[in-house]
Parts: C-alpha cells; structure tokens; sequence
C-alpha cells in the first residue's frame, strides 16, 4: 500500500495546492465561519437541507471537506485526502446545482446560475494532488521523508552479532 504522506518534488504541484487550498479555504470560511460575506456554520448547513435537500449529517461532512480540506491543501497535510473531501464537495455541486446551468461562468449576468467550468478545473487540480500527493514545500514531504531513512551499518549490526 502507498503511504498516504508519499509526494514527489514538484514545485508545480504545489503552486496548484496552495492556490486551491486558499480558495477553498476562503469558500470553506464562508460556510464554517461566516467570514468573507458566509452565513456561517448554520445558515450553511440549513441552505443545504431547505434549499438543496441535502441531510445534516452530509451538510456538516461538505463544510468540514471544504475548510478542514482548504486548510489540509495549503498545508499540503494529508494531500491526498484533503484532496478527495474537496472532491466529492464538487462533484456534487455540479451535480446538484451547476449542471442544469450550463458550462460557462454567469460572467454576464444573463444566466439563472453559474456553470460549472470553475468546478471542472478545479476537480481537475484535485485529481493531480489525489495522484501525485502534496508536492515539494509541504507537511506530507517531510513526513514521507522522515518515514523513509536508508538502511545504516548500525541497522545491520545486531544480526551479525
């Protein structure tokens, strides 16, 4: 089984995470916190159930995938995971929401909604991290680093005894 912390060193990878995790952060801040303009953890989670019919338990599991998954990208702890909460958060507001709007932006102002090229893009960037893990300048590099040590003379040592 791969270590979940294992990455590679790529820096591109993670200028893709940390953009993704600010914005989802931001987005996660909304609904958890009520920062930016959100209507907090409550206001959040009874839109998702009166408006998109979506059960508590799955509204408080989508808030918590998109901030504690915000703050695991910038991190770059637990990538892989973080990755995949945020994920299945847009696969179902494409699902739920932006598809019967179309693919474009509402940039116009001439839709009912927005379309879900945001979302494709960004599921895109996420399946990158879900692959290839968290990239250089993250947690999960110096975790994989600090689990995989080369073998030393002394590791050997006490079977020659």
């Amino acid at each position: 089984m791969r270590n979940v912390f294992q990455t590679t060193d790529s820096v591109a990878l993670t200028v893709l995470r940390v953009v993704t995790g600010v914005v989802f952060f931001a987005h996660g801040a909304q609904k958890a916190l009520g920062w930016f303009g959100g209507h907090g953890f409550s206001g959040t989670v009874n839109a998702f159930q009166h408006g998109l019919g979506i059960p508590e338990p799955l509204a408080v599991l989508a808030i918590a995938a998109e901030f504690l998954g915000g703050v695991g990208l910038v991190l770059g702890l637990l990538g892989r995971v973080a990755a995949f909460g945020v994920f299945c958060n847009m696969a179902v507001a494409v699902l739920k929401v932006h598809l019967a709007n179309g693919f474009f932006m509402n940039w116009e102002g001439t839709q009912r909604g927005e379309g879900f090229e945001f979302h494709l893009l960004a599921m895109a960037i996420l399946v990158a991290v879900m692959i290839a893990g968290s990239g250089a300048c993250s947690l999960d590099r110096l975790l994989s680093r600090a689990g995989h040590r080369p073998p030393t003379h002394d590791t050997f040592a006490p079977a020659l005894r």
